[in-house]
């Protein structure tokens, strides 16, 4: 009776190849490829605008341009900007936070599907890859953050120790954008359409979490139902926005829109999406490249 393959594996010492490791061995492994994932963000940031005639400008040039679109369609045509003090550092704001967590959803959605040579010629912790994009968005933000202050600063902001609370809202948006990632990589890799849809996704996600309006005098204008306005309300998108609206401008923050429970929700929404997207991603490990 000839023995069964995993009769023979146990006796020569044999282990399935591109086997999932445990969770802790994962995180520990992904440690050890820290210095593969900044420099392969840092080649790919490089990259992006390689071929442009203002190169890496355009990473501030993008977002500027949206909120001079979204300005003068949304502030000027349609008079979003009645009732919003300061409306343009309120409307760049915006669009710089939400911009950060759409590339970040973007990259992640062709984070395996669009580098399977790579997923598929070598061994290595596949979260890598949505790891790397993130961080990539998060260099990125940094140039347009230096926008932004210049921004604040030039409608009559003055520094204040509020300030340093855009710090903890950008690290924990960070957390929630690389969770997101990860889902969104999972789910790329399995349905190659995925990458087509996102984009129109992002476009309501990006009409429901204020960006180039109040939702406090949307809401309180019109009747709504519980259930939306409950959901308008814990809109991660929102939450991160108003965070940063709150620390950078003055009259936002002397409005008293923010909610009190804002920080636990921004928290929560990290912690949730950014662990639990961390495991679904790592729960599909053996099956990235494959088919």
């Amino acid at each position: 009776m000839n023995p069964s393959p995993a009769a023979l594996a146990a006796q020569y010492g044999l282990s399935v190849s591109g086997a999932r490791p445990g969770l802790a061995e994962y995180v520990r492994r992904l440690w050890g490829r820290r210095h593969f994932v900044i420099a392969f963000s840092v080649a790919k940031l490089h990259a992006q605008y390689s071929r442009a005639r203002l190169g890496q400008l355009w990473q501030v040039a993008t977002p500027l341009l949206n909120a001079a679109v979204y300005y003068l369609i949304f502030g000027l045509l349609l008079d979003t900007r009645h009732g919003v003090d300061d409306f343009v550092p309120f409307l760049v704001t915006g669009v710089f936070v939400f911009t950060f967590t759409q590339s970040s959803v973007l990259a992640g959605t062709r984070a395996i599907s669009g580098n399977l040579g790579l997923v598929r010629a070598l061994h290595f912790p596949r979260a890598s890859l949505p790891v790397a994009f993130c961080l990539m968005q998060v260099q990125q933000l940094l140039y347009s953050l230096g926008v932004l202050v210049a921004i604040v600063l030039a409608w009559g902001e003055v520094p204040r120790w509020e300030w340093l609370l855009a710090a903890p809202a950008l690290l924990l948006q960070c957390l929630f954008n690389t969770g997101l990632a990860m889902v969104m990589a999972r789910l790329g890799s399995r349905v190659p359409d995925m990458a087509q849809l996102m984009p129109f996704v992002l476009r309501t996600w990006m009409y429901a979490s204020g960006v180039m309006y109040s939702l406090g005098s949307v809401t309180g204008n019109r009747h709504f139902p519980g259930f939306v306005r409950w959901l308008l309300e814990v809109n991660p998108a929102a939450v991160y926005i108003d965070l940063m609206r709150f620390a950078l401008i003055d009259s936002f923050r002397e409005s008293g829109t923010l909610p009190p429970h804002v920080w636990a929700l921004a928290a929560g929404w990290a912690l949730v999406i950014g662990t639990g997207g961390f495991v679904y991603f790592w729960k599909a490990e053996e099956t990235y490249g494959r088919g």
